[in-house]
């Protein structure tokens, strides 16, 4: 049987990555050619002249502001040294299931809530740049929760269920192309009208199952096939939800396996993790640059902000 070339491709070695940023030299030239790539430009007033000073900051010739490589991006006010933030964000985007917060303190030798900050701060690049994107063609699409089983209600409703929804673009040949899971409020016919606006694009196939929520894609901007399916494992084996239910049980799995549980209002970033590397796995050793690009475009996530819940509905 042939190889899947996307599965066994080569990817980027730890060797090679150390040799292309193992020193914060290298690590400072990346990320001002990704902030910016045509030389300098204030952040103050845009002009395109200056200097770089003695003490490592950057200042403009025309308004004399002062600013640093790392103000104004998520690497915005950190006391780690670049080399430690590269390493994280190689560690993170490599790794097909990803790598805990605990984890990632041992292989970076940092404490364990120094890692958590670091980890969330690089997932909040993810979730940023998944926001804007939307999939169209043919769509699988699927509800389904995150928790564990606790006492109390159980099914839909428990209070430590959190719902968001999967969806695949897969191509003709029936293969995923790229996937979604955006956390939502609930599973209501106005709650998915608003996640069909800003993640379907018009004129998508868009294939469900019969819950009356997806009700909300029965409209001339979509092309819609319910599917009654019951449950239980019969609902499972449903061709036409191959590829959506197969993404469910990698992210649960994953989820079990490396994080064990994770906090409900932290779902939007873990669940952005998943759909970042997936949308990208065609070429592992492109992610990098292409997750610095991004990360010297967000602006900084200050603590206070991190450990807030994060905004969905």
């Amino acid at each position: 049987m042939a190889r899947n070339p996307i599965q066994f491709q080569p990817g980027l070695s730890l060797p090679v990555f150390l040799e292309q940023y193992g020193t914060e030299a290298q690590c400072q030239a990346a990320l001002f050619q990704h902030r910016w790539p045509r030389g300098f430009v204030c952040p103050d007033c845009g002009n395109t002249t200056g200097c770089r000073l003695s003490r490592g900051l950057y200042q403009c010739y025309r308004c004399h502001h002062q600013t640093s490589l790392t103000a104004g991006t998520i690497f915005h006010a950190t006391h780690l040294p670049l080399t430690t933030w590269f390493l994280a964000i190689y560690l993170l985007t490599q790794r097909k299931s990803g790598i805990s917060a605990l984890q990632l303190s041992r292989e970076l030798g940092v404490s364990y809530n120094t890692a958590w900050k670091l980890k969330h701060k690089l997932l909040q690049v993810m979730h940023e740049r998944n926001q804007g994107e939307r999939l169209s063609g043919r769509i699988e699409l699927d509800d389904a929760y995150l928790g564990g089983e606790r006492p109390g209600k159980r099914g839909r409703g428990a209070e430590h269920k959190f719902p968001f929804v999967a969806a695949v673009q897969t191509d003709e040949e029936g293969h995923p192309l790229r996937v979604q899971l955006r956390r939502v409020s609930g599973f209501t016919l106005a709650e998915m009208r608003r996640y069909a606006q800003q993640a379907i694009a018009p004129g998508s196939q868009v294939i469900s199952d019969g819950l009356g929520c997806f009700r909300a894609f029965d409209t001339p901007t979509y092309v819609h096939e319910r599917h009654i399916t019951g449950g239980g494992r019969t609902s499972m084996a449903n061709p036409e939800f191959n590829w959506v239910n197969t993404l469910l049980g990698n992210v649960k799995n994953a989820i079990t396996g490396t994080y064990h549980a994770i906090r409900g209002q932290h779902a939007p970033r873990y669940l952005a993790e998943f759909e970042y590397r997936f949308n990208r796995r065609y070429d592992l050793k492109a992610m990098i640059p292409r997750f610095l690009t991004v990360a010297a475009r967000t602006p900084p996530m200050p603590y206070r902000f991190l450990k807030m819940a994060d905004y969905y509905a």
